[in-house]
């Protein structure tokens, strides 16, 4: 692939074949990469997982279904969206017992150049053969590899299904009190925010406290 030049990826790809697809070196590491988030994501918003969904383009729709399905069954997700990806590495992919129903809605153009619609289907069989039971793929006729307006509705729709907004305090987002968090922590907060202009020159935990207080608050 790419001519045999490197370029940024989840995991190296040497072809789209069935025999090019065995392997995947680094996919586990990657997949790793994702449950951490998840697992962080958890532990600092409370959010539990069963109101996290895994997404992504491609090899990004690959790497969510790959870890999405073979997480720990504490961990089973909403659900899992594929746009224009497949199965990696399927000689090693195994459902987790009690994450068969997982939903998992996968979108592929039938004119898409770079992963052939029957990867698509390739796809749907081993999952359905693998044990997948909540498994919808969705066709779009004529795109290529690409993104149409008619398929985000269709994952609006789907998300809107699965995550409803008249949930119980216990599936909302719980952040923690700043004036609980570590140095570490409260400048993770400002990064992550954008604040990081605004915390030039502050040198006291209780300065750090208030400036992420202020921006929870909308005060900034």
């Amino acid at each position: 692939m790419n001519m045999g030049m490197p370029m940024p990826s989840w995991y190296d790809i040497t072809g789209l074949d069935e025999r090019s697809n065995e392997e995947c070196k680094g996919i586990e590491t990657s997949r790793q990469t994702i449950t951490s988030i998840l697992e962080a994501e958890h532990a600092n918003t409370n959010l539990p997982y069963n109101r996290m969904v895994l997404a992504g383009f491609s090899q990004g729709g690959a790497l969510s279904l790959y870890t999405g399905m073979q997480l720990p069954s504490p961990k089973k997700l909403a659900g899992i969206v594929v746009m224009s990806g497949y199965l990696p590495h399927s000689a090693g992919f195994k459902i987790t017992p009690d994450l068969e129903n997982t939903p998992i809605l996968h979108c592929h153009g039938t004119a898409d150049p770079l992963v052939r619609y029957d990867m698509a289907l390739k796809t749907h069989e081993h999952l359905t053969n693998a044990g997948a039971t909540k498994l919808s793929l969705k066709e779009y006729k004529g795109m290529q590899h690409t993104v149409l307006p008619e398929e985000i509705a269709d994952v609006q729709k789907f998300l809107q299904e699965l995550l409803p907004s008249d949930v119980g305090e216990d599936c909302k987002v719980k952040l923690k009190d700043p004036s609980e968090m570590s140095i570490k922590e409260l400048k993770a907060a400002i990064r992550n925010a954008g604040l990081g202009s605004k915390a030039v020159g502050l040198m006291e935990k209780s300065e750090f406290v208030r400036l992420v207080q202020d921006h929870r608050n909308g005060k900034l």
